[in-house]
């Protein structure tokens, strides 16, 4: 699969999709997995797959196979909604939502259910070439972000591999992607104050070692801003410019304390802008960067499938 990455660029999507929809993408954590593409999935089918995923949480637990989810009714109601306005190209299927709801166990009557698991299936800016050549019967939406129990998790996962053979597996965000993330957080500074840019290391020594970087944003948009020009000058692409901006930052570490932080491995980066971690965690504050942070993870999702 062909994969070109593009310099991050900020984008306005409050016009194509609903406020309401948005409050439920950012500022959230999520868990990232793979998943590959779902046999005869159809979007006009969802509030059957709604009912059918009810039914199946509901004799799960009732069998005591996910204890994980304890202290929650027998009764759970599950929803499947399309987020209108994520796809960026006529070949990215549009995302779909899934919330699960349910009270807890002694709730009264007249409360009403809560969300207690929620999780989302997508494909932004997907690689063309790669959907082109699916079979008709087969809908790619490669990421999926989830969060609540871990025991509803495997459920709706299990109930999705039956329901659409397709499979699921982690997706960790490595360091070539935080990396990118936090080069793309430092070039969002022109227009949204970040505050600062934090950077989290672990170093090989014993016992190991973890380093915690703050950049200050407006230095790190400094630095950010000569890669770029010196790049430019050369004709360099954008991942060039990443892994240069990279190198600026621990070299002036390096200068300081005279730790080599290219020995270790970058866990994690966070900005005001959100935050993202090598175990496949990712929090965003801001639907300014949304589709191209989740249009790398997209990338990284297909990349990532068997």
């Amino acid at each position: 699969m062909n994969i070109c990455r593009k310099a991050p660029r900020s984008q306005n999507i409050t016009e194509k999709v609903k406020p309401e929809h948005l409050a439920l993408l950012v500022k959230t954590e999520w868990q990232l997995s793979y998943v590959t593409p779902l046999y005869q999935f159809r979007h006009t089918q969802l509030k059957t797959y709604a009912r059918q995923l009810s039914a199946f949480i509901a004799a799960e637990k009732q069998q005591g196979l996910a204890v994980e989810v304890g202290g929650l009714q027998n009764t759970f109601k599950v929803s499947f909604s399309v987020l209108q306005g994520l796809a960026e190209t006529n070949d990215d299927p549009e995302t779909v939502l899934i919330q699960v709801q349910s009270k807890p166990m002694f709730a009264r009557q007249e409360d009403p259910p809560k969300t207690v698991w929620s999780g989302w299936l997508s494909c932004i800016n997907g690689n063309p070439e790669y959907l082109q050549s699916l079979p008709k019967d087969f809908t790619c939406l490669p990421l999926f972000c989830s969060k609540g129990a871990e025991g509803l998790s495997s459920l709706v996962k299990s109930w999705l591999q039956r329901t659409f053979d397709c499979c699921f597996g982690p997706l960790d965000i490595n360091q070539t992607t935080l990396q990118w993330l936090a080069a793309l957080w430092t070039n969002c500074h022109m227009e949204t104050n970040i505050q600062k840019l934090k950077m989290i290391w672990t170093l090989p020594v014993v016992p190991p070692l973890q380093v915690t970087y703050t950049v200050d944003s407006d230095d790190a948009l400094e630095l950010w801003r000569s890669t770029r020009e010196s790049s430019a000058e050369k004709s360099r692409g954008a991942e060039d410019e990443v892994t240069r901006f990279m190198q600026g930052l621990m070299s002036h570490f390096y200068r300081h304390f005279r730790v080599d932080l290219s020995a270790g491995e970058l866990n994690q980066v966070s900005s005001a802008l959100g935050s993202a971690k090598l175990n496949g965690k990712i929090k965003i504050s801001s639907s300014r960067y949304l589709i191209s942070i989740f249009s790398l993870l997209t990338e990284c999702a297909l990349l990532k499938m068997p």
